[in-house]
């Protein structure tokens, strides 16, 4: 077990040492910045459709975890993307904590001083725990279909393996159904018992949630071709990926 647990937190540590510190920071803000704007719905006055605002920034994650799939395997996204899981809970504790300090937001002298915007905006920041619930959980089983779906449909092309079509596929393919299913689990999850959503709701939420943010990766899925293909020219992630064979190797002699 001690040695499981040795062997664990040094892949950690490599693994950790290897991602660009821009990589990990746009990751790490923009699963804490979705789950924050998760508390606010879309209004756009039709019955069937239902978005909130996390949907401006949760296309930045699932481009940073196709990145860091493509270039470190899916086992590695999934640690970095549990590890963002984990720092968001922090931060969520932490502005918990701030909302229970006495004190007064700038908007409260906006309104004529009015309690209830103040009261409102400590609730917002410090959060609801069925929100934190529901996002933490929909994003971390999207994080896990995502990563390992895009790793397997990679796995398909014997031509070209390292090409722009196979990126795209493979990205366009699993952040549709991580997205998907992201966008599922929050709305049945807290948008439907909390919310008052009806399913439809909660289906046509994540079917057109995922369109959306399918199109803005699209957009940007270049961008992240060309980070992978440097990565790979400037040797970026070589510490773990070394640690990672090595390790395969010692397993294979014991074996």
């Amino acid at each position: 077990m001690k040695r499981k647990l040795a062997a664990f937190f040094g892949e950690c540590r490599a693994l950790f040492r290897s991602v660009p510190p821009v990589t990990l920071t746009l990751f790490l803000l923009s699963v804490f910045a979705m789950n924050l704007l998760a508390n606010k719905s879309l209004d756009l006055d039709l019955d069937w459709l239902a978005l909130d605002c996390g949907i401006i920034v949760s296309w930045v994650a699932f481009l940073c975890m196709d990145v860091l799939t493509r270039r470190y395997g899916p086992r590695a996204a999934t640690l970095v993307s549990l590890f963002a899981v984990g720092v968001n809970l922090l931060f969520c504790l932490i502005f918990y904590l701030a909302s229970l300090i006495p004190g007064t937001w700038g908007a409260f002298f906006d309104f004529g001083e009015q309690p209830v915007v103040n009261e409102a905006l400590d609730k917002t920041f410090g959060g609801t725990w069925y929100v934190l619930l529901g996002s933490t959980a929909a994003f971390a089983v999207s994080a896990v279909i995502n990563n390992f779906s895009n790793w397997g449909i990679g796995k398909l092309f014997k031509k070209n393996p390292d090409g722009f079509f196979a990126y795209a596929c493979r990205t366009y393919l699993s952040t549709a159904l991580g997205q998907f299913a992201d966008n599922l689990v929050f709305a049945f999850l807290v948008s439907f018992f909390f919310f008052g959503w009806t399913p439809l709701q909660c289906v046509t939420c994540a079917a057109t949630g995922m369109l959306a943010e399918l199109f803005i990766e699209a957009v940007f899925s270049p961008l992240g071709y060309r980070v992978c293909r440097s990565w790979e020219k400037s040797g970026v992630g070589r510490e773990y990926l070394e640690y990672v064979a090595a390790r395969g190797a010692k397993t294979e002699e014991k074996a």
